[in-house]
C-alpha cells in the first residue's frame, strides 16, 4: 500500500486491512514507510530489502537460462536475433526500470517495466517457444511490483492473451491452435492470481503479526510504567505511616521532654532536668535505630528479638514515662501471630498511644491483647474456624466530640489494617474516653504432616 492509503491515525490493525479494502495488492503492504511502524514492522521491512536482492537473483539467472536455451536449441539466426534482442531489452528495462520499482515502489516505474516486460516477452515466444520461459518471472514480477490487485489482474489477463496469440501467430491464429494454447495459457494465469493472491495474504498477516507485535511491547512498556508509578505511590504511602508511627512521634517526645527540661531548669530543679534530658537522649536513639531499620528494611526496633507482648510492654513503659498517664496492660500472647501481624497491631498501639497523649488528656490507658472470636470473615490465609486477635486501647480523656474529622494518623492505621483484612473500631461515647479496637484474622496454621513418598530402590534405575 502507498503511504496515501496507510494513515497513521488509525489503529495499527485497521491500518493493515487497508489493503484488502481498497483492492491494493498486500504482497508488499509496508511500501511508503508507515511514520508509526514499530520494531517488528522495521525488522519485517529489512527482511523485505533481503528478499529483494534473492528477486534479482532469480531474475537474473531464469532470463540468462531462457537466453541459454534459445542459444542451444538451433533456432533461425534472424528469429534468434529478435528474440535475444527482446531478452536484452528485458534485461534493460528490469536494470533501469524494475530494480528502482521493487525497491521505492514507485507504480508509475513498475507499471511501466511491466507493460516492456510483457511487449518483450510476447515478442520472444512468437520467434521461439523456448520464450515461454519468460512466463515464469513475467507473471511473478507483476504480483511482486504492482500495489493495486485489480492492476495485477489486468496485466496477467494481458500477458496470458498476448502469450496465446503469439504462440498461435506462427500457425496463422488457427483454431486448433488457439484450441491448444488458450487452455494452458488459462491454467497458467488461474495459477498466478491464486499464488499471488496467497502470497498477498500471506504478506499482509506477516505485517499484521508485526504491528500487533510493537502494539503488545508498547502495552506491556505502559503497563510497566504504571504498575511502577503505582508501586512508587504505595512505598511513599507506606514509608509516609511508617515514618509517622514512628519518627514523627519519636520527635514529638523528644519535643516534649525537652520543653519539660526547660521548664524543669527554670524552676531550678536539676535533678528532674537531668531525667528529662536522659529520656530526649534515650527516645533519640530509639528513633535513630528506627530510622535504620527502615532504611536496611529490618523489622520495627521494638520487634528485633522480642514477642509482641514485650514490645508492647516496653511501649506502654515508655509512653508512661514520657506523659506521665497510667497504663495498664492486659496482654495475652496469641499463638499463630506471624511478623506481619505483630507488625500491624504495634503500629496501630503506638498511633493509638500517640492520639491518646495528643488530643484525649486523659489520665489513664488500658492496653489489651488477646484472642477474639469469629467476628471476621477468614480470609483465604485465615484459620478456617475464623479466629481473630484484638487489641483495644481504651483510654478515659476527653473523647473524640462531634463533627471530629480523623487525622493521617487513624487513616493509616484503617488502610494497614485492611491490608491484613482486619477492621479497625473506634468508638467515643460523649466526654467518656475514647477505645480503638483493631481485630485481625489469626493466619491458618502450616501443616506439620505432608504425605509421605514411597520407597524407591535405587538398584531399579540406572
Amino acid at each position: 500500500m502507498t503511504t496515501a492509503e496507510s494513515p497513521v491515525d488509525r489503529p495499527a490493525g485497521e491500518r493493515a486491512e487497508d489493503g484488502v479494502r481498497s483492492g491494493t495488492s498486500p504482497v508488499h503492504p509496508v511500501a511508503g514507510r508507515d511514520p508509526a511502524a514499530g520494531p517488528a514492522v522495521d525488522r519485517f521491512e529489512s527482511s523485505w530489502d533481503r528478499v529483494v536482492v534473492w528477486w534479482d537473483v532469480g531474475f537474473y539467472v531464469v532470463v540468462v537460462l531462457s537466453a541459454v536455451a534459445l542459444l542451444l536449441a538451433g533456432v533461425e539466426p534472424d528469429r534468434l536475433a529478435r528474440a535475444l534482442g527482446a531478452i536484452g531489452v528485458i534485461l534493460l528495462a528490469y536494470t533501469f526500470l524494475g530494480r528502482r520499482a521493487a525497491r521505492n515502489r514507485d507504480q508509475r516505474l513498475a507499471v511501466s517495466y511491466l507493460v516492456i516486460m510483457i511487449v518483450a516477452t510476447d515478442v520472444a515466444v512468437i520467434q521461439n517457444q523456448l520464450g515461454t520461459f519468460l512466463l515464469f518471472v513475467a507473471f511473478t514480477q507483476i504480483w511482486m511490483l504492482s500495489e493495486h490487485r485489480w492492476v495485477s489482474l489486468t496485466l496477467s489477463t494481458l500477458l496470458a492473451v498476448g502469450t496465446t496469440l503469439a504462440l498461435t501467430a506462427p500457425y496463422g491464429f488457427s483454431r486448433a491452435a488457439l484450441a491448444e494454447a488458450a487452455p494452458q495459457m488459462g491454467v497458467a494465469l488461474v495459477f498466478s492470481v491464486l499464488l499471488g493472491t496467497w502470497v498477498g495474504q500471506t504478506m499482509l498477516q506477516t505485517v499484521r503479526h508485526a504491528q500487533l507485535v510493537d502494539e503488545l511491547k508498547a502495552a506491556q512498556a505502559e503497563l510497566g510504567t504504571v504498575h511502577h508509578a503505582a508501586g512508587v505511590a504505595a512505598e511513599r504511602e507506606r514509608m509516609a505511616r511508617e515514618i509517622h508511627d514512628t519518627l514523627a512521634q519519636g520527635f514529638t517526645s523528644v519535643v516534649m521532654l525537652a520543653q519539660a527540661a526547660s521548664a524543669d531548669l527554670d524552676r531550678a530543679d536539676t535533678s528532674a532536668a537531668r531525667d528529662r534530658l536522659a529520656l530526649v537522649e534515650a527516645t533519640a536513639r530509639d528513633n535513630l535505630a528506627e530510622a535504620r531499620s527502615l532504611v536496611t528494611a529490618f523489622a520495627p526496633l521494638p520487634l528485633q528479638g522480642a514477642t509482641l507482648v514485650e514490645a508492647l510492654e516496653r511501649l506502654a513503659a515508655r509512653f508512661e514515662d514520657e506523659s506521665g498517664v497510667s497504663v495498664t496492660l492486659r496482654l495475652s500472647a496469641v499463638p499463630g501471630l506471624g511478623s506481619a501481624e505483630d507488625v500491624v497491631l504495634l503500629r496501630a498501639a503506638q498511633e493509638a498511644l500517640a492520639n491518646v497523649r495528643r488530643h484525649a488528656e486523659a489520665s489513664a490507658v488500658v492496653v489489651s491483647l488477646g484472642p477474639g472470636g469469629a467476628g471476621i470473615s477468614p480470609p483465604g490465609a485465615a484459620r478456617p474456624d475464623g479466629a481473630t486477635v484484638v487489641l483495644e486501647v481504651a483510654d478515659d480523656g476527653r473523647g473524640l466530640g462531634p463533627g471530629a474529622v480523623e487525622g493521617f494518623g487513624l487513616r493509616g492505621m484503617r488502610e494497614r489494617v485492611a491490608a491484613g483484612d482486619g477492621v479497625v473500631t473506634v468508638e467515643s461515647p460523649p466526654a467518656d474516653g475514647t477505645t480503638v479496637r483493631v481485630e485481625l484474622p489469626v493466619p491458618a496454621p502450616l501443616p506439620t504432616d505432608s504425605p509421605s513418598l514411597p520407597a524407591v530402590d535405587p538398584r531399579s534405575h540406572p
